[in-house]
């Protein structure tokens, strides 16, 4: 059996994709075993219970940038980290490591790299996170979800920087067809357009209080039917929306695949993760940045996508139920620019992306 390292976590947009990696490797060579390193306070301690693979769990912290006096506990966890890393590779033997980001990469991929274990990231923004910029001299290789990302990295003189994508489920094949997803998923009438509204798995509050407002001060645009994802936390206070014909509300769609089938547009946060989800299904959005997101991520993720015509872009600032009704009645009151927006999107997918990079990984490890 060849181990292989997978560091990545603190939330599911680092974690998601070393899994989604790991899976495309065993599929691909099944002598490959993932092992997964993660913190002990990240969302990773809870999922990677539910997946077949081993794991470590390190006491690892966040950086926190804006109350950076509770900083001052990180240089112990680092090094407590870093030791436990060591220890874990003179027992394993990992032949790899794959980095995914998040504050639980950095550590677990500089510590094994210095130990000559090749190096591979993935990087899932358009402006790359803290570990893939500081680690980008040191790795062999940089898959990247957004082209953007090039520019803001220095990597080493042997590294081979791919533009791969981000891995996620993509959309089965043939692409189930839309009316019948409407009646059958969600019993919608088939004609007319239909809008998602997802604000990640915890939902968007700034979003769904702007959605209330539209529906509350009958602005609206009529005739059009709405999914709309709340997130747990909030759904109490919206379910009274739900009238079971052209509004839906639910606090969390699961599958995601049979709400994109169904849809004609997307308002949405602009995660990395749900961003390759909406290209992968060529369909236009109305992107909404969370202005917290960490060095402005989600922001240069909407950026890129707007830039590119494959989305339109709305401040927070300038989110209110008005704007984005107005902004949905003119974008679905033009097929011509639907189609042109959808188009684009559908050019930034790579929708194979766990493949390819699972791929490149074995072909590394060929070499070594």
């Amino acid at each position: 059996m060849t181990t292989v390292f997978f560091a990545g976590g603190g939330t599911g947009g680092h974690l998601m994709p070393a899994l989604a990696i790991a899976d495309a490797m065993v599929r691909l060579d099944g002598s490959v075993r993932p092992f997964f390193l993660g913190s002990r306070r990240g969302v990773e301690a809870h999922v990677l219970r539910q997946r077949p693979w081993p794991y470590a769990l390190l006491p690892l912290e966040p950086l926190r940038r804006r109350q950076w006096w509770k900083n001052g506990s990180l240089p112990l966890s680092f090094v407590r980290s870093v030791r436990q890393v060591g220890r874990l590779c003179a027992e394993h033997r990992p032949a790899l490591v794959v980095g995914t980001g998040g504050y639980a990469a950095g550590p677990v991929v500089w510590a094994a790299a210095r130990r000559g274990v090749p190096a591979i990231l993935q990087e899932q923004n358009a402006f790359p996170g803290l570990a893939t910029r500081w680690l980008a001299g040191r790795a062999a290789q940089i898959h990247l979800g957004f082209p953007e990302a090039r520019r803001h990295l220095k990597p080493g003189p042997s590294t081979v920087v791919v533009e791969s994508g981000n891995p996620i489920l993509p959309p089965p094949v043939p692409r189930p067809d839309k009316r019948e997803t409407r009646a059958l998923s969600w019993g919608l009438a088939p004609e007319g357009p239909v809008v998602l509204v997802v604000g990640g798995s915890q939902g968007a509050l700034a979003v769904n209080v702007a959605v209330e407002s539209a529906l509350q001060g009958g602005l609206w645009p009529q005739g059009f039917r709405l999914i709309w994802q709340t997130g747990a936390g909030t759904y109490d206070r919206f379910a009274k929306w739900d009238d079971q014909r052209s509004v839906l509300v639910r606090p969390f769609i699961d599958p995601i695949a049979n709400a994109y089938a169904a849809a004609d547009c997307v308002v949405s946060r602009s995660g990395a993760m749900t961003l390759a989800e909406i290209c992968a299904w060529s369909l236009p959005s109305i992107l909404v940045p969370l202005p917290t997101a960490a060095s402005g991520h989600q922001a240069s993720n909407a950026l890129a996508l707007a830039d590119a015509g494959a989305a339109l872009f709305l401040d927070q600032s300038d989110l209110t139920g008005q704007r984005v009704a107005a902004e949905l009645a003119d974008l679905l009151s033009s097929p011509a620019r639907l189609a042109d927006i959808a188009r684009a999107a559908g050019d930034r997918a790579r929708p194979d992306a766990a493949s390819r990079i699972a791929s490149d990984a074995l072909r590394l490890l060929s070499r070594n």
